[in-house]
């Protein structure tokens, strides 16, 4: 299979959903890298706080296959139509950008607003091609 330039953008993107579903288990798992993520209001979450960083985890990977399957890199789900899903997910990283950008802690600011900004802008190219 030759890959083309939207198929390797999409591999990216996937592969940048799955580091940061690492690092949701993470915190699920109680590493104390809190300051990274909601605010960095905690270094080790609360338990309320882990559970969402578990969800969140497995909603990135799904985030990842359905950009994987809108790309036809994948075919598992051929009964989902993605073209909405891949809209709102660019949306919300757009929106979830902005909000690293005005987070509180300086170690969102400096690493999860860059993480989220270039995986929003290959969205969206990836939607608009």
């Amino acid at each position: 299979m030759e890959l083309d330039t939207i198929h390797i953008l999409t591999i990216i993107v996937a592969t940048m959903f799955a580091l940061v579903a690492v690092f949701q288990m993470l915190l699920l798992l109680g590493y104390p890298l809190g300051e990274f993520a909601m605010g960095g209001y905690y270094k080790v979450l609360p338990v309320k706080l882990r559970i969402i960083s578990g969800i969140n985890g497995l909603i990135l990977l799904m985030m990842g296959v359905i950009f994987l399957q809108h790309t036809n890199v994948i075919n598992w789900m051929n009964f989902i139509s993605t073209n909405l899903l891949v809209w709102i997910i660019t949306i919300f990283l757009g929106l979830n950008t902005i909000a690293n950008v005005l987070s509180r802690s300086k170690k969102e600011r400096l690493v999860m607003t860059p993480l989220s900004g270039i995986t929003f802008i290959l969205c969206l190219i990836i939607v608009l091609t």
